[in-house]
Parts: structure tokens; sequence; C-alpha cells
């Protein structure tokens, strides 16, 4: 049995931590022996993971500057655990293996790299610092699993090893997310949200590199040129950025068109109460939400970073990234193609290009492989 110790910072409401249930949820139990170590409690996907029988310890971490204790109690969890594999989960769960490798000498550490042109003016400074530390000590991961093409290439001009480096692209559980008009009809009644208005959604933390300003400037446009329509923001984050987004949507005169849902669990439902999902991102890495929607048959507006093009293919339309006006066009598109079909019944299209390029069976095929590879290997 080999023993696999996952390291990421919450098990709050996000792309990444998704992923990684989806992962460690289907692992083969027979093979590896999976441990979830978190630093924060009270994360909405905790409870996902207590159900679903995988080994779980939150490390209780305080705040920012508990550091010290935050450490004794991860170094005593590991050596108990003494996994083959430790895996980091993106910035400083990545670094923290770097550190672990004078107690664990013997572990394989591997880097979890979810991102690609991050904008570090956005962020605080121990956001950058983390960053710029990753740069300097990638060399020392015994391997580094990239979730996209895009963040290879970024992470490659910024010191990277690419000797150390692997792509495995994001996979999505089709039979989870799938067209589901019960759903559509429950969540919509929910947002108070008619058959026959067109339902637009953007789902994503409340965080800058999602740029919720340009949907919001994009949604302000397209309310000038097409009625009945509906916006709605699907996540949380700070509470100050939060408020900077609810006054902008009253400067733009729309507030009365914006639904802010908030962090949710029923995200296969979420997605089918959409008429076109949105992703106005300045910059991505493999966007989960843009598949997840196209798996329930819903069409994607996307920008054109990260490998957002690569997932919808001929399926979407891609635009430039800070551009309103061409977010607010190319969902002009979509409403003219969908105003055009004689019904709401989904484009099969779009989900048959989830269910052959991007399902989980590669995703956990393609892990399974390298974690098997790194367990019966001593670290370096």
């Amino acid at each position: 049995m080999i023993e696999i110790a996952f390291l990421i910072r919450s098990l709050n409401y996000g792309g990444a931590e998704r992923q990684l249930i989806t992962l460690v949820k289907a692992l083969d139990k027979r093979k590896f022996n999976i441990t979830v170590l978190y630093f924060y409690s009270g994360g909405a996907l905790e409870k996902d993971l207590q159900d679903s029988g995988i080994n779980l310890i939150c490390l209780e971490k305080r705040d920012r500057w508990d550091v010290f204790g935050f450490l004794l109690r991860l170094v005593r969890h590991l050596k108990r655990i003494n996994p083959n594999v430790l895996h980091g989960f993106m910035g400083t769960s990545n670094l923290l293996t770097i550190f672990l490798k004078m107690f664990f000498p013997s572990t394989r550490m591997l880097w979890g790299v979810r991102a690609s042109n991050v904008d570090l003016s956005r962020y605080d400074w121990l956001f950058s610092l983390i960053f710029k530390l990753e740069c300097l000590f990638s060399r020392f991961a015994d391997l580094i699993v990239v979730n996209s093409y895009a963040g290879q290439t970024y992470h490659l001009a910024h010191g990277f090893p690419a000797d150390k480096m692997v792509v495995i692209p994001n996979g999505i559980d089709t039979e989870r997310f799938k067209p589901d008009k019960e759903a559509r009809a429950r969540v919509r009644a929910e947002l108070n949200i008619a058959e026959d208005t067109i339902l637009i959604g953007l789902v994503g933390r409340l965080d800058p590199l999602k740029d919720h300003p340009t949907f919001l400037k994009a949604a302000a446009l397209l309310c000038q040129e097409v009625e009945n329509l509906r916006f709605v923001c699907v996540g949380s984050g700070l509470e100050s950025y939060a408020n900077e987004l609810y006054s902008l949507s009253q400067e733009l005169g729309i507030s009365n068109k914006v639904i802010w849902a908030g962090a949710r669990t029923d995200m296969p439902a979420v997605h089918n109460s959409l008429d076109i999902a949105a992703s106005s991102s300045y910059t991505e890495g493999f966007p989960n939400v843009i598949g997840e929607a196209m798996a329930c048959g819903v069409p994607c507006v996307v920008t054109d970073v990260g490998d957002s093009a690569l997932i919808v293919g001929d399926t979407g339309v891609v635009v430039p990234p800070k551009d309103p006006e061409a977010i607010a066009a190319g969902l002009k598109q979509v409403i003219l193609q969908k105003l055009c079909k004689p019904d709401s019944t989904p484009d099969i299209r779009l989900r048959m290009r989830i269910v052959i390029e991007f399902n989980c069976t590669k995703l956990i095929e393609n892990y399974s492989a390298v974690l098997s590879e790194n367990g019966t290997k001593m670290g370096v």
C-alpha cells in the first residue's frame, strides 16, 4: 500500500479544492492509502470528504502568524503517517514540502501548480513573496504537476525546471455534471427567474483574477441592447472586495439585474439553471467551471486565458481578457444563436466534448501512474 498525503490550505469552495476532492475520492483505495491535511477548518467542502471516508486532518491553523505551533502539528501528523508521497496543492503548501524534506528525506515531494499569468500587483506582499519563493525553490521538488499547458508555459518562463514538470489536465465528473431539467427549474424558481428570462452566470470566487468588474461592465452594455436578462455571480470572497463589486453594479445601473448567490455546493443544479456561462478571468489555469457548465449542456463565453480556449474548442465563444465590449458581443452572439433554437434543449456537442476530452477517467489514470511511480521511489 502506498501512503499518499495531500497538503492544502483549506477546503473552502473553489476549483482546486473541488478537483482535489474528485481526485482523492476516485483513486484506487486498494493501492493508495490517502490522507488530506489542511490548514484551516470551516471549509464548505469538509463534509464531502468526511462522508467519503478519506483520512482527514485539520491542522487548526489559527491565522497567518500561527507558524511554529502549526508546523509542529504538521510534522507530528506526518511522522505518524510516514507518507511515501507528500503532494502540496499550490503556494504555501508547495513550499512547505521543501521545508519538510529535512524531516522526511525518503518521502517524494510533489508540487501542484494551478495558475498561469498571475498579476502580482493585484495581491498583497505575502502572495508575491510566496510566488517568488516557489520560483526559487521549484528545482528542489521531486515532481511538479501542472493542470494546464498555459500554466506550464508561464512557470517555465519564470524558472521552473522543465525536466520536473508534467501536465495533467483537470477532469470533469460527467456523471455528476449533466443536463437536469428538474434541477434547472428548482434553482431558477429559487432565484425568481422566469423560464423566458435569459440567465447569464459567472461562477467563481470573488477574487481580482476572476475580473468581475469586466463581467459587470459587459452586463451593463448588454442590457442596453437585449431585454429580459438577469445575471448571477456564484462564489464568495473577501467582504471588502465583494462590497466594491456591489457598489460597481449600482454605479452601472444594473444592481436590480445582478444576483449575488454566494458560495453554493449544489453546483450541477446551478450550472443547469444557466442559459449561458461566462468566464471573464484575466488569468486562469484550467477553469473547472467551464467544463462543468459544458457537461451540463450550457454554452460558454470565455476569455482567452489559461486553457479556456482549449476547453471550449469550437463549441463556445473566445474573447480577449479585460474587454467588456468583447464579452458583451460574445454573449450577444450566443443569445442570438439560442433564440434561433426552437426550444431550450441542451446542446449535446458541448457535453460530448467534455465527456471525450476532459473526463475524470483520464485524470485518475494519469495521476495514478504518477503517484505509483513516485510512491516506489526514494526522495532526492
